[in-house]
């Protein structure tokens, strides 16, 4: 997948699939990704731990040029690259790795403004460690993939991208 492909594309998310597809501007299939979403379901309100419903777009992208496995806090980087080793050190920890595309929600009062803000609840598409597996909905409400798929989305989006999460 390249940028020329993307130029007018959009994301769909489909929660019932566990899967993320890239689709051009005629609604033609161009990429499909496995990912994992919310364990706790598809819900839009603060705190719940699940992951939001409805129209979106990326409202920032955070992590270009970095390398693989780069880990982040707070969507900085922490100077840490992701190993088995540093997990070991830190269990429980909700990695987000190699890049983040930020959502923010368009539907005013569903995932959009007080008690539902998917920008505010902080929910990315971003990577997540290899063991971690895809398909399965086992996230903290963000939409995690694989590092390496992550970054060719990455490659391919653009900030104010449509995203349709189902």
């Amino acid at each position: 997948m390249n940028q020329s492909n993307c130029s007018a594309c959009s994301i769909d998310i489909s929660l019932d699939d566990q899967s993320l597809s890239v689709l051009g501007a005629n609604g033609r299939l161009i990429e499909r990704y496995a990912v994992s979403t919310a364990l706790n379901g598809a819900g839009e309100l603060n705190g719940s731990g699940c992951t939001p419903r409805g129209k979106h777009y990326i409202r920032a992208m955070v992590g270009s040029g970095l390398p693989e496995n780069t880990v982040f806090r707070a969507r900085r980087p922490t100077g840490e690259i992701y190993t088995p080793e540093l997990a070991a050190r830190h269990p429980g920890r909700d990695w987000i790795l190699s890049r983040i595309l930020w959502l923010c929600g368009l539907e005013s009062g569903k995932n959009r403004g007080a008690g539902v803000d998917t920008f505010r609840r902080f929910i990315y598409i971003h990577g997540t460690p290899d063991t971690e597996p895809m398909g399965l909905a086992l996230s903290h409400g963000c939409i995690r993939m694989r590092n390496t798929d992550v970054i060719e989305l990455f490659e391919c989006a653009r900030s104010g991208m449509p995203v349709m999460i189902r």
